[in-house]
């Protein structure tokens, strides 16, 4: 039976940021998403989100889960930053209330007069890969360190992210929780949907990839390793699903200078539900990240029953475990290999498809929603 609602004197309110929610959904978004559902049901807490933005404030209401309220004044987006960069204020509780928890889901968590803080940090890209990221981003190793200088506590998707917090900010470690992320979908479509790619002439299989272009994916390397794909298979297509970011420039140089470009079908941006489809007509998916903190893609990858190629960058061996076939980062012959050794070997791939479902399996936003609720009760009793 469910818990009953305590008491709105005994709750503990909780203010999340929710701004990824808003806008092109990327990782951080669906970790708002799944988080804020794994929340909603957690009858010891009060979770009100809000969005750090002037204009488009009312737009968030509509797309948070039942269960979680919305409740904010206008936060003009550019001051604000600007001055919570520099400055011990002006504190959130001025534009969302009194709180007692307020969690910075995007390496940004706003001071506070007397709330406890918690801030997730995916990744140090930034700080292990400067050159991969954009200018905005190389401000979120400054702001971080302000934030646990400050008492802030750390979230992070895995312990691979969370011993590197340790060791480049001095946190005290029982100050950083490791929360896995869950994983996006969980409803696929039947075997026999029609393809949600449109496949040039001659094919009917695809490898796909997932995830915004940038240099931290290697795109460019999955197109060289393609090229080997393509001549060992003849019927099989490489479809990319993910909206230009910076430095996308190289990736579709890559696709131009390719000998087999008209077998890469660039799909840009594809919303949730055709994404779901898209994912279970793979015949592979690629995930060839230099860094990750995490890895969405895998796991949807997995949960849809299809096997993954992938790099062992980052976080990435510690989230797929032995349920994906991985490769050295960088490396686009063994990346070709793989792909080939997963289209070829149907006794392999069979093997994969199993073992991914059971990972996925254990990535659920229940077991997220439950991680953050502690990590939100220890701070609190903290402060």
């Amino acid at each position: 039976m469910p818990e009953k609602a305590r008491p709105d004197s005994e709750r503990l309110r909780v203010a999340i940021d929710a701004t990824p929610l808003l806008g092109t959904r990327t990782g951080v978004g669906r970790f708002c998403q799944g988080a804020l559902q794994g929340l909603a049901s957690h009858a010891e807490l009060e979770v009100d989100a809000f969005a750090v933005t002037w204009r488009r404030r009312h737009w968030l209401s509509p797309l948070v889960p039942a269960g979680v309220g919305v409740r904010q004044r206008a936060m003009p987006a550019r001051p604000l930053h600007l001055a919570w960069a520099h400055l011990p204020g002006p504190p959130v509780e001025w534009f969302v209330g009194g709180a007692e928890v307020v969690h910075g889901t995007n390496f940004v968590v706003p001071p506070t007069r007397r709330a406890a803080r918690v801030v997730t940090v995916h990744d140090l890209t930034m700080v292990r890969f400067p050159e991969l990221c954009d200018r905005a981003s190389l401000r979120f190793p400054r702001m971080v360190h302000r934030a646990v200088a400050d008492g802030a506590w750390v979230h992070t998707p895995s312990r691979f992210v969370a011993d590197e917090v340790v060791e480049e900010f001095g946190v005290d470690p029982g100050r950083v929780r490791v929360v896995y992320h869950g994983v996006p979908y969980g409803d696929v479509p039947p075997p026999d949907a029609p393809v949600a790619a449109p496949l040039p002439a001659g094919t009917s299989r695809y490898v796909l990839a997932v995830g915004t272009v940038e240099p931290r994916k290697d795109y460019p390397g999955l197109v060289r390793a393609f090229a080997a794909v393509a001549d060992a298979h003849p019927d099989v297509a490489l479809v990319m699903a993910g909206a230009d970011g910076w430095g996308a420039d190289a990736f579709h140089e890559a696709v131009d200078a390719s000998p087999c470009r008209h077998r890469v079908v660039q799909l840009g941006y594809v919303a949730d539900d055709a994404l779901v489809r898209l994912l279970a007509g793979a015949e592979v998916l690629a995930f060839p990240s230099v860094y990750e903190g995490f890895g969405f893609p895998p796991l949807e990858a997995m949960a849809a029953g299809v096997p993954v190629v992938a790099s062992a960058a980052g976080a990435v061996p510690e989230i797929v475990g032995d349920a994906a076939v991985l490769v050295a980062p960088r490396d686009a012959d063994a990346l070709a290999g793989a792909l080939v050794s997963v289209l070829d070997d149907g006794g392999a791939r069979a093997a994969l498809v199993e073992k991914g479902r059971c990972r996925a399996a254990r990535f659920t936003w229940e077991a997220c929603g439950a991680g953050l609720a502690e990590l939100y009760s220890d701070a609190a009793r903290a402060r």
